[in-house]
């Protein structure tokens, strides 16, 4: 959530912000009225509460006929503070409901427009020219069937489309990826983490997840649960209804999980292979920290994911996520596009977003420092999604009998392999 405060002294830059994003402007009039409202019913229940109090004690002391009248008004006014109770506790939940729905504000940094209007910030590596080579390069479905690493023909047989089967070299090379993240996030500092899968709505919706995002979000109906579609909601959750410490920050957490998506509204999108698919496994990073450090500290998340996809050895670009494209709890996003050969264009590996305090407020997550308790800042970085870098590896490494040349970083994950070699019959 915003905060209010800041709504109140400077509601323009609120409108502006949801403008640049392409979201209701109306919303921030309608707010700052219910907000109004739940001030005046506040400031009536507390005058007719105090009235009431002063009235026991007129009662206390009278007699005779000015007791009655007084015993009549007080009965009056009984009924009087429970309507504006009532009042009060209405105007409250129409604020905090209109306040959730409205999304974090944009960095002024971040570039305006749509999907298609975003910054390239630099771009890492050069792709490789495969006809220079003198070779066709196979996509990464050919290149798994060849290495024995994909099955997606099974995966959609048992549990439908988007879905697949990592196998023998798929499966280690997963493991090997996951366990090369740990270990860089341990290096940085970060506390490696497993985290729940399942989550409870307080949870999802905190993290701003049940707004925009909603289509895309797994709900178990008979037991009140969510499936997470990224690490970030539990380890955002961790800490929620909490105040931390402001010399302990900040507190570094890389998350390993199973993430669900429900890829609705991308029907015909990325259908072949295992770009777009409805359950894979992911590291995120993820950090708490003092408002006033969150703009250094998404650099520094940047700088990491960074440093994994150099290990790698896949060229790729950084963008600036424009405003319209933006999470609702994001005020500022880097995306980190890796070259897919055989698409001829770079396609988003990882992400990482400064969403501010906005989290922290609708978690309840504070700090306290010499100047006393107030929000805090959280943010997050994917540092190695599973099965589109390994789309990336496969298809920027593959040689031309279908062999795959292995990172030099990555093989002590794999026991020392140097190449994938195509499975025999």
């Amino acid at each position: 959530m915003i905060d209010l405060r800041l709504l109140r002294d400077d509601p323009d830059r609120v409108r502006t912000s949801q403008r640049s994003r392409g979201e209701d402007v109306d919303l921030v009039d309608a707010l700052l009225s219910a907000d109004e409202r739940r001030r005046a019913a506040g400031t009536r229940f507390d005058e007719l509460r105090s009235e009431q109090k002063q009235l026991g004690k007129q009662v206390a002391a009278a007699k005779g006929e000015e007791k009655a009248a007084l015993l009549a008004r007080t009965k009056e006014l009984a009924a009087e503070v429970k309507a504006a109770d009532a009042a009060q506790s209405e105007a409250k939940e129409e604020a905090e409901r209109l306040q959730r729905s409205l999304a974090n504000l944009i960095d002024p940094a971040a570039p305006v427009g749509g999907e298609e209007d975003f910054v390239t910030l630099e771009e890492i590596g050069t792709p490789r020219d495969f006809a220079a080579e003198g070779f066709e390069p196979r996509d990464h479905v050919e290149l798994g069937q060849l290495l024995g690493a994909i099955d997606t023909e099974r995966g959609a047989k048992v549990a439908g489309a988007r879905s697949y089967y990592l196998t023998g070299p798929g499966a280690l090379l997963e493991l090997a990826l996951v366990n090369m993240a740990m270990a860089q996030a341990s290096a940085a500092g970060f506390t490696p983490m497993i985290t729940p899968a399942l989550v409870r709505p307080a949870a999802m919706d905190g993290t701003g997840f049940l707004g925009q995002a909603a289509e895309n979000v797994y709900y178990l109906q008979d037991d009140d649960r969510y499936l997470v579609g990224t690490s970030e909601v539990p380890l955002a959750a961790y800490h929620m209804d909490e105040i931390l410490d402001a010399d302990k920050l900040p507190l570094r957490y890389a998350g390993f999980s199973s993430c669900f998506r429900r890829e609705a509204g991308t029907y015909g999108k990325d259908t072949r292979g295992i770009i777009r698919v409805h359950q894979f496994e992911k590291v995120e990073m993820f950090v708490y920290t003092a408002p006033e450090d969150a703009e250094a500290e998404h650099r520094r998340l940047l700088q990491w994911e960074k440093d994994f996809l150099n290990a790698l050895e896949l060229p790729y670009r950084v963008i600036d996520v424009a405003s319209g494209d933006l999470g609702a709890s994001a005020a500022r996003k880097f995306d980190i596009e890796a070259w897919i050969p055989t698409q001829g264009k770079y396609r988003e590996v990882t992400s990482t977003s400064n969403t501010t305090e906005y989290q922290a407020r609708r978690l309840s997550i504070r700090m306290r420092d010499k100047d006393g308790v107030r929000p805090l800042a959280t943010l997050n970085g994917t540092l190695v999604a599973v099965p589109r870098v390994i789309v990336a590896l496969l298809e920027n490494h593959q040689q031309a009998d279908g062999s795959v040349v292995l990172p030099e970083a990555l093989r002590p994950f794999l026991g020392g392999k140097a190449v994938l070699e195509p499975a025999t019959a």
